[in-house]
């Protein structure tokens, strides 16, 4: 791909003189203008837009990051962020955080040298203290699926506590009263969330989860049959087990076949997240839907108010409740 100093070259020019010619300058002559026209239609360079923005310091861009675009969960996300970005004619630049403090960090930076007015974050373990003072820094920072109430209303987050009773209330009402968790061993608050209103639930209506019953695992795929034969191998009896996420459900099934358990005859699965896998395996599972798109969406145009330098201060806050969806992965005991 050809560069502004490859046009410099060929065209006998500086990159201010390109720079100019880019930007309808003046102080080029009619003679060089039309030769580096010319070398820049040959080449087919095309000028950096971010660099332009900077330049004209006058950018619509809204930046997110997330840790790792390539999950499904944060794929949807930055879908949801797409959308909203067209919609109010934002371009939109997307960072990976890969699960790292200081590259969240210097993902936002990055963002910041971008001239991003309106960042989207979805930080996993930034400490309160330091997204405070960011948030203070940048008027249009949100932060997606996380609470801090110092700065509630930059905040857009889920009700994880009341999703997992919801799954939880489920079984309860097919006759289910022996129970199994496998949740994510990450640190951020969402598998404590989980976990403690599945607790909840079951303290509510006279039953109690023993330790032996909470197997932890990676959030994915493998994790989900790792923890699942760690329960199995320690003897716990369950009728029902639920899934940190869609994942570990899917990779929970695989390991009550691979041990000659039938889902949903022996043992009945809930997931979390709603991802297309649950519509897409056998059976289709029973999930917690997250509405993770339209919180992203909602994100964005929350973003994109505040960074508005005439925004007037609010303290809204800004809750999602999730929702179960039915669907093939549970069975009735009554």
């Amino acid at each position: 791909m050809a560069t502004i100093k490859d046009v410099a070259r060929v065209a006998g020019v500086s990159t201010a003189t390109v720079s100019r010619v880019i930007h309808d300058g003046g102080q080029v002559g009619d003679a060089c203008r039309a030769r580096v026209k010319k070398v820049i239609a040959e080449l087919g360079y095309r000028p950096n837009t971010n660099a332009q923005a900077l330049v004209k310091k006058s950018a619509n861009t809204i930046g997110v990051v997330t840790p790792k675009l390539s999950m499904s969960f944060f794929g949807s996300l930055a879908c949801g962020v797409e959308k909203s970005a067209r919609e109010n004619n934002y371009k939109l630049l997307m960072s990976n955080s890969l699960y790292e403090t200081k590259s969240e960090l210097d993902a936002i930076e990055s963002l910041r040298d971008h001239n991003c007015r309106a960042i989207i974050l979805h930080s996993e373990y930034s400490d309160e203290k330091t997204l405070i003072k960011l948030a203070k820094d940048l008027p249009g920072l949100v932060l997606i699926n996380r609470y801090i109430p110092q700065i509630a209303n930059r905040c857009v987050w889920l009700d994880n506590v009341t999703g997992s009773r919801k799954a939880t209330e489920h079984l309860l009402e097919k006759g289910h009263q022996q129970f199994a968790v496998i949740t994510s061993i990450y640190q951020n608050r969402d598998p404590g969330s989980r976990v403690q209103g599945i607790k909840e639930c079951l303290q509510d209506n006279g039953l109690v989860l023993p330790d032996q019953a909470i197997e932890e695992g990676t959030a994915n795929i493998e994790g989900g049959e790792q923890a699942v034969k760690a329960l199995l191998g320690k003897g716990h009896k369950f009728t029902a087990l639920l899934a940190y996420n869609d994942l570990m459900a899917i990779g929970a099934m695989h390991a009550l076949f691979d041990a000659g358990l039938r889902v949903p005859e022996d043992v009945s699965v809930i997931g979390f997240d709603d991802l297309s896998i649950a519509r897409a395996c056998r059976p289709r599972l029973t999930t917690v839907h997250y509405p993770i798109e339209e919180m992203a969406s909602y994100a964005t145009k929350l973003a994109i108010d505040l960074s508005d330098p005439n925004a007037k201060p609010t303290s809204n806050t800004h809750l999602f409740i999730p929702e179960l969806v039915e669907r093939n992965s549970v069975k009735c005991l009554i």
